[in-house]
């Protein structure tokens, strides 16, 4: 019997990974969590973050974007709004993202703008470039 977790990521798009995982590392909205084998079943919303998982002394790093994750003891499924590794990322692309959001921020101050669409979109940007630089 394999004490390790199953885990499942997916996004309205794809099938991101299903794997064999020792540990799964996720950010939940009430802080971050771990899961492992035989974890207590549980649902959590989850935030604009990274999130990670090992197996056999290997770490793969995601970023995802809100969503979903449901443990049962055997078993982790996140449902993401999007995920991505690290060599999926466009770096050039996250940092055109991060500028466009740090100035829109910034425009706050004399214009009205949608301060949490911005925040979302800077957060995004900072955790994409996060996980690409592992």
């Amino acid at each position: 019997m394999s004490n390790k977790l199953l885990l499942e990521v997916v996004t309205p798009d794809r099938l991101v990974v299903s794997t064999e995982a020792d540990v799964v590392v996720c950010p939940g909205v009430e802080g971050q969590f771990g899961v492992l084998f035989g974890h207590v079943p549980f649902l959590s919303a989850l935030e604009i973050g990274e999130m990670y998982y090992r197996d056999a002394g290997k770490t793969e790093y995601l970023a995802v974007s809100g969503g979903f994750a449901e443990v049962t003891g055997s078993k982790i499924t996140v449902v993401a709004e999007a995920a991505e590794f690290g060599r999926e990322i466009d770096v050039e692309r996250a940092k055109r993202a991060r500028e466009r959001a740090e100035k829109r921020l910034a425009m706050a101050r004399t214009e009205a703008i949608d301060w949490a669409r911005a925040e979302a979109a800077l957060r995004r940007a900072m955790v994409r470039l996060k996980v690409a630089s592992r």
